[in-house]
């Protein structure tokens, strides 16, 4: 305690030597009141402190949980949009699917409808009496046989004098060469056809070659 004493005298700067004992006493216990005021007053600040962290804590927890709501929220959002998502994407596919099977069940729908009316004609031929009515009546048929392909992009090949193409016709024999180029097509055999471009039935044809009297 004497320690105490000396440092604290020290620190507030008391010459000893000029106090008679009473005044000692006093100064002795106003001292330590001093020192004891002192440190209560450090003990509320360290009060203070403690009190000013607690409040921060708080608040950052509360912050944190109003942002893990929000998150929360968007998370949510994002999965309802992304399942909505999902259906349309199904309920598209399911309708292309579907335009797909009509297209291939009711693509030649017109083309049916056109070749109908050839068919009612050739029910008809019957009623034609004479040679020379019944070839008129199939010329006619044929005739409109040919519209309705036109109409529909089917175009018949008329390779004849023409050179050999693979990708339209097929060889059936070789015959000689007469009012034709050698090497080129002399005889249809069977007509082919082209639909809009693409050979749907190769030309069935007879190639022209050199005899050895030519």
């Amino acid at each position: 305690m004497a320690v105490r004493f000396l440092s604290v005298t020290r620190r507030f700067h008391i010459d000893l030597c000029r106090l008679t004992p009473s005044a000692v006493n006093r100064s002795v216990v106003g001292l330590f009141s001093t020192a004891a005021e002192h440190r209560s007053a450090g003990d509320d600040c360290r009060g203070d402190d403690g009190d000013d962290d607690h409040s921060h804590s708080v608040t950052h927890v509360r912050t944190l949980e109003i942002r893990a709501r929000k998150l929360e929220e968007q998370v949510h959002d994002l999965t309802e949009r992304y399942k909505r998502a999902l259906a349309d994407s199904d309920n598209v596919r399911r309708r292309t699917q579907k335009f797909v099977e009509d297209a291939k069940l009711f693509g030649i729908q017109s083309f049916c409808r056109d070749i109908v009316e050839v068919a009612d004609l050739l029910e008809k031929v019957e009623e034609r009496d004479g040679v020379q009515q019944l070839t008129q009546y199939l010329a006619h048929i044929q005739g409109r046989l040919q519209v309705i392909f036109t109409k529909h992009g089917l175009e018949k090949m008329s390779p004849v004098g023409s050179a050999y193409d693979p990708y339209q016709h097929e060889i059936d024999c070789h015959t000689p060469a007469e009012g034709v180029e050698p090497g080129t097509i002399a005889v249809v055999k069977q007509d082919g056809y082209i639909l809009h471009g693409r050979t749907i039935r190769h030309a069935l044809v007879a190639i022209a070659v050199k005899t050895q009297e030519q």
